[in-house]
């Protein structure tokens, strides 16, 4: 593998192997994004009688609730045993069962099973691959692997979605699922053929010790770190539980809600490398905090729009600040972590994540039953409040480089 254009904005041959990987997986997962509220309306409910946006908003965030409530048990698994491949590679197969498993569903509940056993693959596979990032990465280059490693999963998640509602409109429900599933299949494969165990050297006593919530490894910047991702995820997620009202609102259909959904993405991609390499420049605190309070009037208003344009400009400018979160956040995280405890530390960013991607769409779901715009604006409100929690809690990780 060439990975020279890479080394030059600060990867390395595992960060690019490893994020080639999860790119596949990315978009095995998403391909369920924009068919999961569709599919939602077509199933019968029988033991549950709930409004449809609340029957989707609980599908999304239980998968959400569970990845993110296993994941510290993960993290510490993965610094315990120190084979990060192998656990990367069992969260993929539990994932793709999870996927394949839509295609045999005829109820509701079927669902909500399903997508719980998705909740525990992705659990398994995050902390074990974010471990391995900041154990190939240094911190002179950590916000470009970073980058590199974002960058090609939201080209995964871009891709998802739209590959989705392309198969859905041509081919029905069951192609979508039978996709996603070779999709993530094909990412165990790359693992196996293209990642590489790295052994973890680990002298420190407090570090070997198998506590899934360690206060040694963890300070008020891991903390608001992971305050700032599950304030991002809670905000850009809202959007999926409410595809049915959208469709309606605009008089578009999957394949327009999905290319919404995915120019999030690629607004995303198009600042991911520049500001991992900034933030090894200027640092990680200001960028968190400047992505939070652009993430704040464009949320707010997400749910003004009167036509599918505005949904994409705004989607897209919800992508770059999310850009600017998203790096640099798991940068200073990985910038304080101590050798042994990788898996526990990045655990609490991506535990941040999974929690605002659950709690997002049922908030929604919620909120929007009162009136459309609500949970909107309270989005923008989260934003704010978690700029400033920002602002007074990080410390900055990088010496700031002049010229």
């Amino acid at each position: 593998m060439n990975t020279r254009f890479f080394s030059s904005i600060g990867g390395n041959r595992h960060v690019v192997a490893l994020s080639i990987a999860r790119m596949a997986e990315a978009i095995g997962n998403s391909i369920l994004f924009i068919i999961i509220p569709i599919y939602v309306a077509e199933l019968p409910s029988l033991a549950v009688d709930w409004a449809v946006p609340i029957m989707v908003g609980v599908l999304i965030s239980l998968y959400g609730l569970i990845n993110s409530t296993l994941q510290p048990f993960m993290g510490a698994l993965s610094d315990r045993l120190g084979r990060r491949k192998i656990l990367i590679q069992t969260g993929m197969l539990i994932m793709g069962l999870g996927t394949f498993g839509f295609s045999l569903a005829d109820r509701y509940l079927h669902l909500v099973a399903l997508r719980g056993l998705q909740g525990v693959g992705i659990a398994v596979t995050i902390p074990a691959s974010m471990a391995l990032m900041a154990a190939v990465t240094k911190k002179e280059t950590r916000g470009g692997s970073m980058g590199i490693y974002s960058m090609l999963r939201m080209i995964g998640f871009t891709a998802g979605p739209v590959i989705g509602g392309l198969i859905h409109v041509k081919f029905g429900f069951n192609a979508v699922f039978y996709t996603g599933t070779a999709f993530i299949f094909l990412a165990v494969i790359l693992v196996q053929m293209w990642v590489r165990e790295v052994p973890v050297e680990n002298n420190n006593s407090e570090t070997k010790q198998f506590k899934i919530f360690d206060r040694n490894l963890i300070n008020p910047g891991i903390l608001s770190a992971m305050v700032a991702t599950f304030i991002m995820a809670f905000s850009f997620s809202m959007v999926t539980t409410l595809e049915n009202e959208f469709n309606a609102k605009l008089g578009i259909d999957a394949l327009g809600f999905s290319i919404a959904i995915s120019s999030m993405m690629a607004g995303r991609i198009i600042l991911q490398i520049p500001i991992g390499r900034l933030s090894d420049r200027i640092g990680r605190k200001p960028l968190i905090i400047g992505g939070l309070i652009l993430m704040a009037p464009v949320s707010a208003l997400m749910g003004e729009v009167t036509t599918l344009s505005q949904l994409i400009a705004l989607r897209v400018i919800q992508g770059l600040a999310s850009g600017a979160i998203a790096a640099p956040a798991f940068a200073l995280v990985g910038d304080m972590g101590k050798s042994g405890g990788e898996g526990r530390q990045m655990s609490m960013i991506t535990m941040g994540f999974g929690f605002g991607m659950a709690v997002g769409p049922l908030v929604a779901g919620i909120l929007a039953v009162i009136f459309f715009q609500l949970p909107f604006y309270a989005a923008g409100i989260l934003c704010l409040i978690g700029a400033i929690i920002a602002y007074r809690n990080i410390t900055e990780t990088v010496s700031r480089k002049k010229g």
